[in-house]
């Protein structure tokens, strides 16, 4: 969906959005829906609003498949592409909500993935309480308990356990 800015009136536009959505690098179950409030403050764009979907996600350490639900704010703005030029433009800490836009129009698609691939978890977990896989046997410990001998410590460094058992003593 795209909005051209002449579109944008000076008290604001709000859009509701409720989209199937794909992507390549993610799998996401129900459509995108979004409610956004559109500003323009001379040339610069303020997105601001919130995004609701469903993505099929996989534990980072049980390995399960998982449903994982995104709701989440969205605050961003908007400048034209010719304010950064041709040379390579290194953003600062206060630029990371900045989103720059080509021509007269805004790809509001474009806003949603990209806040729905930056807000996916590096490592998701299906809980907090997940206790993962036996990195011997690979049994899920969520569902069960395995018999493989706990690992033993390093052999060289026995003598800091023995440090350790003085010390308690």
């Amino acid at each position: 969906m795209k909005i051209a800015l002449s579109d944008i009136p000076d008290e604001g536009l709000s859009v509701d959005i409720r989209e199937k959505f794909s992507a390549e690098d993610i799998h996401v179950l129900s459509p995108v829906e979004a409610r956004l409030d559109l500003n323009k403050a001379g040339k610069e764009v303020i997105v601001g609003g919130v995004l609701k979907t469903a993505l099929a996600l996989q534990c980072s350490r049980c390995l399960k498949d998982f449903t994982g639900i995104l709701d989440i704010p969205v605050n961003v703005v908007y400048h034209p592409i010719e304010e950064i030029g041709t040379d390579k433009h290194e953003l600062r800490d206060d630029e990371m909500d900045m989103g720059f836009y080509k021509g007269e129009e805004l790809d509001l698609m474009e806003l949603l993935k990209e806040q729905i691939l930056l807000n996916i978890q590096m490592k998701p977990l299906c809980s907090e309480q997940c206790k993962g896989i036996c990195p011997q046997c690979g049994i899920n410990l969520n569902t069960g308990h395995c018999a493989c001998a706990k690992k033993k410590a390093d052999p060289r460094l026995e003598v800091l356990k023995k440090l350790f058992e003085e010390r308690k003593e």
